[in-house]
């Protein structure tokens, strides 16, 4: 697991120094016995660790002068480092227990603060893809995961997260369900989603709520308990591999718009209120993207939420509908960029 924290690494690099230090005053001992008392070598480990840990046993033969000085500095240099790594140690574990409840309570008021976030019920596979693809977008986003080791891993990774059950209204509200605009429910267990999505409708009824099902029986429960949108992975998955049999080509060319990082955007959906001032209706002709971009304009959202693939020159752009178009990356950056779009 990557250490970000430098006090951390500091810490760390101090515990291997005592480590080699108490390995080496080891050594010394076991050689020092072995070669001066003239012991065996099991009891020149045993007189060393008991000399090292100052237990107080009686030693293993009697010794003479100069192995009773040899124990004297042992004695006094294992005390010094053993106190050394004892201290390390406990410092450590204590700074790491801080600067994670420190970093917990500044991540859990950037989420009080968040606004029109989303909410990612489970860091499952699902989960973990959802997130990927809002941090590629800079979408805020709050992760809900129940499982101690893997809010651990999320800390390292700097992905904001509550820990608890998304099933607890306490869990939705602490996430900010309240202010958030979308919730992904992606946990393993259709009843556990089904009940996500029933509590986070009867919290917050205008957000929009995506569901992930396993059985397709459930597809209609999640749409009745409120679900926007319900997803089944597998029936997804296998028409996929279905349709690189059919249309391969094709199919691998709608893969290639798919997001795969900021160099790679393809596709952007845009509302019109962005590109013009929408008190005076435009038409996709006025707007002539296709010559200040390049970008095309391959679809279009009306007001009813009605799509239209590949929209007419005509199509009128009101106030509320938008626009799905379709370029190189620098074409779409170069769009971003001319209306001041985030």
């Amino acid at each position: 697991m990557k250490v970000r924290n430098p006090l951390l690494k500091l810490f760390r690099s101090k515990i291997y120094t005592a480590l080699l230090l108490l390995f080496f005053v080891l050594c010394i001992g076991v050689f020092g016995f072995k070669i001066i008392a003239d012991y065996s070598w099991i009891d020149a480990v045993y007189m060393t660790v008991i000399t090292i840990t100052t237990v107080g046993f009686e030693e293993v033969n009697p010794l003479d002068d100069t192995a009773k000085i040899f124990t004297v500095f042992l004695i006094l240099s294992s005390v010094v480092i053993v106190g050394y790594a004892i201290s390390i140690i406990t410092e450590y574990i204590l700074s790491k227990n801080n600067f994670e409840d420190i970093k917990q309570r500044k991540m859990q008021k950037e989420i009080d603060a968040m606004k029109n976030h989303i909410i990612i019920c489970g860091y499952g596979r699902n989960g973990r893809q959802a997130a990927m693809k809002l941090r590629t977008y800079n979408k805020p986003f709050v992760i809900i995961e129940k499982n101690k080791e893997m809010t651990d891993r999320l800390l390292e990774e700097d992905m904001p997260y509550v820990l608890g059950n998304a099933n607890e209204d306490e869990t939705l509200i602490e996430a900010g369900i309240k202010r958030a605009n979308t919730l992904i429910s992606a946990l393993p267990n259709d009843a556990d989603n089904l009940f996500v999505v029933l509590s986070a409708r009867q919290i917050n009824d205008k957000m929009t709520i995506i569901s992930r099902a396993s059985q397709e029986t459930s597809y209609n429960k999640l749409k009745l308990a409120g679900a926007n949108n319900v997803i089944l992975p597998d029936k997804i998955g296998g028409d996929h591999m279905a349709s690189l049999v059919v249309i391969p080509d094709l199919v691998e060319f709608i893969d290639n718009l798919g997001i795969v990082g900021q160099r790679n955007i393809n596709v952007e959906e845009v509302k019109v209120e962005l590109l013009y001032d929408a008190s005076e209706v435009k038409t996709i002709r006025q707007l002539d993207l296709r010559k200040k971009t390049g970008c095309t304009v391959i679809g279009f959202k009306n007001t009813d939420g009605e799509y239209i693939v590949n929209p007419g020159a005509d199509t009128k752009l009101v106030p509320g509908s938008k626009i799905v178009v379709l370029g190189r990356p620098e074409q779409i950056h170069s769009l971003n960029s001319q209306y001041n779009i985030p």
